[in-house]
């Protein structure tokens, strides 16, 4: 895990992690509890292509989607404050990591392999879970990525067993207790309970 000696530059919440662990329904929750704009890196790339995720693999292969990839996260403002969610592989590219790290916290959601994996089986539309064994091909990612998560990570949520909900509570409850102060104004993230909608970022 990454610890701060001074705060970095970007005011971001950014959401990394294996496919399965929730980024993307636990960034919806925290744009809604903190008012900030929510960005999805796979989303960017997808409309710049003008096509879908699968579709950018099938015919320009993991390796133009990874180059799409970087250049998106690259276009990212550090000085705006964004809940940025990023895609499981991001974290394979030495330049993506500089990028992640100039634009704020990182926070990375974790879980139980088989529960990471029954999630991103749910969806039929993973194209590195589409061979023979997608079992067995998570279960590689896995082990790959693991170590670039935990190294690049300010801190770690295991989602195995919270709801979406509970996840961004506690997210925001740890941005908190650090002490970060990412927003326009002077409020800091507050105090919160599972039960009590927290105060607008403003």
């Amino acid at each position: 895990m990454r610890y701060w000696s001074v705060n970095p530059p970007g005011k971001s919440i950014v959401l990394i992690g294996m496919m399965g662990a929730g980024k993307s329904c636990v960034g919806r929750c925290l744009q809604r509890r903190t008012e900030l704009a929510l960005v999805d890196t796979d989303d960017i790339v997808a409309s710049k292509f003008g096509i879908s995720i699968c579709e950018i693999f099938s015919k320009y292969g993991e390796q133009g989607f990874r180059e799409a990839e970087t250049q998106a996260l690259g276009e990212l403002a550090p000085a705006k404050p964004t809940i940025i969610v990023t895609g499981g592989g991001i974290v394979l590219r030495a330049k993506n990591v500089d990028f992640l790290k100039w634009l704020g916290v990182i926070v990375w959601l974790d879980g139980n392999e088989e529960t990471l994996f029954e999630r991103a089986s749910r969806a039929r539309t993973r194209p590195l879970l589409q061979g023979e064994n997608p079992r067995e091909a998570f279960a590689q990612m896995l082990q790959v990525r693991l170590p670039l998560y935990a190294k690049l990570g300010d801190f770690r949520i295991d989602t195995s067993v919270l709801t979406d909900e509970e996840v961004a509570v506690a997210i925001l409850s740890k941005l908190r207790k650090l002490g970060r102060n990412w927003a326009t104004g002077s409020s800091t993230v507050a105090e919160t309970t599972t039960d009590k909608p927290i105060p607008a970022i403003k």
